[in-house]
């Protein structure tokens, strides 16, 4: 996942600004007339202005003869343009990797290898998530950045008008409020409880895991599908649950981009969407009536009382390995990661990498829902090969659009499944 597409304004949502500085062509990093030029690459929306312009000032007055040389870069096309920065001789110094690229880069051997380095980025302090996602071969080759989680986005004036209290706290008691609200607003034909694409497969990854199933599983260095487990045919069976009490309307064989699912919850016939910040600040941003009628609860787990663990989107920091000021980097990294950063980057919405302090992010209820689930967060199976299987004719939409639909049993969707999976990561 290419980080988190920023964090949309709202008020119900959180806010994260667009870094404020302008791309720049040039990689490198050097030095000019006896002062060291340090060039980082942090992408656009990641970062509030507020933090980067505070631990620049602060990094350059510590580190005397010392530059930033601070570029925000587009996540469009970002993926060429570091294969060309990292393989040649001047690459930035420190630059920030969407989670799932980062094992894809420190298996072309192009990232610093940071093991012995992670006492200094505060690595008790981890998130469990983005540290899977940048060990490869049990080696670690960047520091945890930022993440963010989907939630469920919901309305609380159709939720009180249907009699429903709280948030449900278990998958049980979700579906049960799914009928509480159909029953409540049986005269709309357009009523949706949950909108519910059939292809949202970062939410089935969700119950997946959930019933202890997984996506693959990993032995001797090679990975393996693992979709043909009992817990994860489970899984799928507890997505089909979910579409049939939600009353969902929405096609069987796309995702929750085709089309923008935040353009449908606002439309007034949806009282829940599973979905990210973004997107509830894309919708009050549209339809500002909605600021305060709208708050979130973390996915429920089948077990009462748990949430769901959720896939972690984000990003994280990395030391090109052809850097010539790895040794400034790294002191620039400590920094980032400490708690006045990680605050700052939980302030402005984000959950911190580095940090387990999420009392910051906790200022309103999507910040809540965020933190509560974080720290039961997984990604996908850590390969560089995995990028395949995103990019691809991603199996797992095709197995949810073959069960949902009813064309091929459950069996022979895990299975297909399964091999497509394998063969994608090369076993």
């Amino acid at each position: 996942m290419k980080g988190w597409r920023g964090l949309a304004a709202g008020a119900a949502a959180l806010a994260v600004a667009v870094a404020g500085c302008g791309t720049s062509t040039n990689s490198g990093s050097g030095d000019s007339g006896g002062e060291k030029t340090l060039t980082v690459w942090l992408m656009d929306g990641s970062a509030p202005t507020t933090l980067t312009d505070a631990l620049n000032k602060e990094f350059e007055a510590s580190n005397k003869g010392v530059k930033v040389k601070y570029e925000v870069q587009k996540w469009n096309g970002i993926q060429e343009k570091l294969t060309t920065a990292l393989s040649s001789n001047t690459p930035p110094d420190v630059i920030e990797l969407g989670n799932t690229q980062t094992a894809g880069f420190a298996d072309e051997k192009t990232l610093t290898d940071l093991t012995a380095d992670k006492g200094q980025f505060n690595g008790g302090e981890w998130l469990s998530g983005l540290e899977d996602s940048l060990t490869l071969n049990g080696k670690k080759f960047g520091v945890p950045f930022y993440a963010a989680n989907r939630t469920v986005i919901y309305r609380t004036d159709l939720f009180q008008a249907a009699g429903i209290a709280n948030p449900p706290t278990s998958r049980a008691e979700w579906i049960d409020a799914m009928n509480k609200l159909k029953a409540a607003n049986a005269s709309n034909p357009e009523f949706q409880a949950l909108y519910l694409p059939g292809q949202s497969w970062y939410f089935l990854l969700s119950l997946l895991w959930d019933e202890g199933g997984d996506v693959a599983k990993e032995s001797g260095g090679k990975w393996t599908g693992a979709l043909d487990s009992a817990q994860s045919k489970a899984g799928f069976e507890a997505y089909k649950s979910l579409v049939d009490a939600s009353g969902t309307k929405a096609a069987k064989d796309t995702d929750e981009a085709k089309p923008q699912q935040y353009e449908v919850f606002e439309t007034g016939n949806v009282a829940m969407m599973i979905g990210l910040p973004w997107e509830l600040g894309s919708a009050v941003k549209d339809k500002p009536e909605l600021k305060d009628k709208t708050s979130a609860f973390p996915i429920p787990s089948k077990t009462a009382g748990k949430t769901a663990p959720v896939f972690l989107g984000g990003s994280n920091l990395a030391i090109p390995a052809n850097s010539k000021n790895a040794d400034i980097a790294k002191k620039y990294l400590a920094l980032l990661s400490s708690k006045k950063y990680q605050d700052m980057l939980a302030e402005g919405g984000a959950v911190p990498g580095t940090s387990k302090d999420t009392s910051k992010l906790e200022s309103n209820a999507v910040g809540k829902a965020l933190a509560k689930a974080a720290p039961n967060g997984k990604v996908t199976p850590t390969t560089p090969k995995w990028a395949a299987v995103e990019a691809g004719q991603n199996p797992l939409k095709d197995a949810l659009t073959a069960y949902l639909t009813g064309a091929k049993p459950l069996d022979t969707v895990a299975k297909e499944a399964n091999e497509a999976i394998s063969k994608a990561l090369g076993s």
